[in-house]
C-alpha cells in the first residue's frame, strides 16, 4: 500500500521513459504538453530514423535487454507494444496465447521466478512482448524506485492483458484504471479503438472524459450530447479544395460489396499501414489522388510537416498511437489540467488561441 499523500515524499521532476516508441506519437504529445520524454526505445531502424528526423530523444534497441536501473531518473513508464500478433488484421498468435499470457502476468506478479524463457517460446516471440512494461514496472518497484505513473496502449484485444496488469499494479499501491477509447471521442479525424492502462502512485487514476461525440454511421454530426464537441472530419483537417469519398479496400478480399466507404464530412476509418489501397475519389465517382504520407499521419494528428524517414513509412504511421488521444491520456496520467492540454492542442493546430479540448 501507498503511504498516505501528506506522508509521501514530494514527486520528483517529470520524466518518462518511452518504451516501444515507435515514430513517436507519444513523445509528440509530450512535446506538445512540455513533459520531457527522457529517451524513447525502438528496436525498428525506420522508426528510429524518423524518430531522429523528428529530433525525439531514442536509443535503439530492444526493451528486453534494458530496465529502470538504466534510466534512474524516468519518473513515468509509457509503452505500446507491438500490436501484430493481436491485431484482428494480424495472424492471430496473440489471441490466441492470450491465456497463457495472462497467466505469465500473474506469475510476474507474484515475482514466481523468471519467466522470460516462457515468454519467448510463445509462437510468436512479439506476442509475449506486451508484458514488458509489467517487467520494468515490478523491477523499479523492487529497486524501491517506484514509476509515479505508467500510461500504457495497445489494441482492444489486450484489455484483459492490461486488466490482469492493473490488477499486478494495484496490489503494488497504484490507483488504475483500464478502458478501451474511441479516438474520435477525442478530437482525432479517425475512427479507431485502443485499450489503454493509467497507473498512478498518487490520486485517482481516470479514464480521460471525451471531449467530442461518438461517430455513427448515418447519425448528422449536429446530434448529441451538447456538452460535446461534433467529431473531427477528414475534410477538417486535410488540405484537400473540394469534398471527396474514400472508399476501402482493405480487408474486402476483392469483393467490392464489401468495400466501405466515407466522406470527407466523416472521420477516417482506421489508418492501418494499408491505407494506400483506398481509393479515394469525387462526390461524382471521379478518381482523385490517394491519400499521401503525409495526409495518412494527418489522420493520425501528426502535424503535416512531420519527417517522416526510413522504409515502411505507411506501416510506422499506421502502427503509431495518435498523438492527440496520447495527449488527452497523459492530461489525465499526470493531473496536467484542462488549461495544458488545450495549449497542446492549441500548438499542435499551429492556433496562438487556446482551443476547446
Amino acid at each position: 500500500m501507498t503511504a498516505p499523500a501528506s506522508q509521501q515524499p514530494p514527486a520528483a521532476p517529470i520524466q518518462v521513459i518511452d518504451l516501444f516508441a515507435g515514430p513517436g506519437g507519444l513523445d509528440v504529445a509530450a512535446q506538445q504538453l512540455g513533459v520531457p520524454v527522457l529517451t524513447g526505445i525502438e528496436w525498428d531502424a525506420d522508426a528510429c530514423e524518423t524518430r531522429q528526423a523528428a529530433g525525439l530523444p531514442t536509443l535503439k534497441g530492444d526493451v528486453r535487454e534494458s530496465g529502470p536501473e538504466d534510466f534512474p531518473t524516468a519518473t513515468v513508464l509509457a509503452g505500446g507494444p507491438p500490436c501484430q500478433t493481436y491485431t484482428v488484421a494480424g495472424a492471430g498468435a496473440g489471441r490466441r496465447a492470450l491465456e497463457d499470457v495472462l497467466s505469465l502476468a500473474k506469475r510476474m506478479a507474484a515475482r514466481e521466478g523468471d519467466v522470460t524463457q516462457h515468454l519467448t517460446n510463445l509462437d510468436d516471440e512479439r506476442t509475449g512482448l506486451v508484458l514488458e512494461p509489467l517487467r520494468w514496472a515490478l523491477a523499479a518497484i523492487d529497486m524501491g524506485r517506484p514509476y509515479e505513473a505508467i500510461v500504457l496502449e495497445q489494441v482492444p484485444a489486450v484489455l484483459p492483458v492490461w486488466e490482469v496488469v492493473g490488477e499486478a499494479l494495484a496490489g503494488e499501491g497504484y490507483s488504475v484504471a483500464s478502458a478501451v477509447l474511441h479516438t474520435e471521442a477525442y478530437g482525432v479525424p479517425q475512427t479507431r479503438r485502443r485499450a489503454i492502462l493509467i497507473a498512478r502512485r498518487r490520486g485517482e487514476a481516470a479514464m480521460p472524459k471525451a471531449t467530442h461525440r461518438p461517430y455513427r454511421k448515418g447519425v448528422p454530426r449536429a446530434e448529441g450530447d451538447p456538452q460535446l464537441l461534433p467529431w473531427v472530419t477528414m475534410g477538417d483537417v486535410l488540405d484537400r479544395p473540394h469534398p471527396f469519398v474514400v472508399v476501402s479496400n482493405y480487408g474486402t478480399g476483392g469483393d467490392p460489396k464489401a468495400r466501405g466507404r466515407r466522406t470527407s464530412a466523416e472521420p477516417s476509418a482506421t489508418v492501418t499501414g494499408k491505407i494506400s489501397r483506398n481509393r479515394v475519389v469525387t462526390t461524382n465517382g471521379a478518381e482523385l489522388p490517394r491519400f499521401s504520407l503525409a495526409e495518412a499521419g494527418q489522420l493520425q494528428t501528426f502535424p503535416a510537416d512531420y519527417p517522416w524517414a526510413g522504409r515502411g513509412i505507411a506501416q510506422q504511421i499506421g502502427n503509431a498511437i495518435p498523438p492527440r488521444l496520447a495527449a488527452h491520456v497523459l492530461t489525465a496520467a499526470l493531473d496536467l489540467g484542462d488549461e495544458a492540454l488545450a495549449r497542446a492542442i492549441a500548438a499542435a493546430e499551429g492556433s496562438a488561441t487556446l482551443a476547446t479540448v
